[in-house]
């Protein structure tokens, strides 16, 4: 069985799905995708609609992005909200539920995605090795009493980064590696790799070490997990 970690997707369905085929996930298979599946690529409708699929039949762990949490709290508070929403992605996301020349409205989002994105997504998960988070973690807490703004905003920096206290290696996303490779700290791998930019999207196998990439255009290239130079140069010093 593979334990398979899904970076940031961020609308991009058609480098989901090219990702999905070339991996080739198998019943017994398990997947953690770590959050923002919407916004800024243009089809966030169709990759929560696979993501759910992929839910439904058992394989998936979704965890909650920032995106996520900025689309949900566009529908429940206020004009200030949905504004901000708006300006980081939502514009697009709300775009890929009507047809060309339609007017968006969050009217079009169905029942089933805001159910999934408030009640099917998560905002961690822990295996006997491996702590799966969005963006980051507080590395003296333990995961149940993490802050939000610290699992779904922190960015991660490799010069103020420390392994958490449990010694589990954190796997996140939501910080964008826009060399299009994932970020290699030993204790921490962000594979948030662009893929809504120029990069790739990336799926990591926690246990093998061996990731595989696919993008926009339906180009692949796979490799495997090396200390990243920030990681090299920090033990040099």
């Amino acid at each position: 069985m593979r334990l398979l970690a899904i970076g940031d997707i961020h609308g991009c369905a058609t480098a989901l799905e090219t990702l999905l085929g070339f991996v080739r996930p198998v019943p017994g298979d398990q997947m953690v995708t770590l959050g923002d599946y919407v916004d800024r690529g243009p089809d966030s409708k169709g990759v929560l609609d696979r993501l759910i699929a992929l839910h439904v039949a058992g394989q998936l762990v979704p965890l909650r992005g920032n995106h996520e949490v900025m689309m949900l709290g566009a529908i429940e508070g206020g004009w200030d909200d949905l504004r901000f929403w708006l300006t980081c992605g939502g514009v697009e996301t709300l775009e890929s539920y009507v047809q060309p020349g339609g007017a968006p409205s969050p009217e079009h989002v169905p029942a089933t995605h805001w159910h999934f994105l408030k009640h099917t997504c998560i905002d961690w998960y822990e295996t006997g090795k491996c702590l799966f988070v969005h963006a980051n973690l507080d590395p003296e807490l333990p995961l149940h009493v993490q802050p939000p703004a610290q699992l779904h905003w922190e960015c991660i920096s490799p010069q103020w980064h420390r392994p958490h206290v449990s010694g589990k290696k954190m796997i996140c996303g939501h910080t964008e590696q826009r060399s299009g490779l994932p970020l290699n700290l030993g204790s921490a791998v962000c594979i948030d790799t662009w893929a809504y930019g120029d990069g790739w999207l990336t799926c990591l196998d926690v246990n093998s070490s061996e990731y595989w990439q696919a993008n926009e255009l339906g180009e692949t290239r796979q490799g495997r997990l090396e200390p990243s130079s920030e990681f090299r140069a920090l033990r040099s010093e």
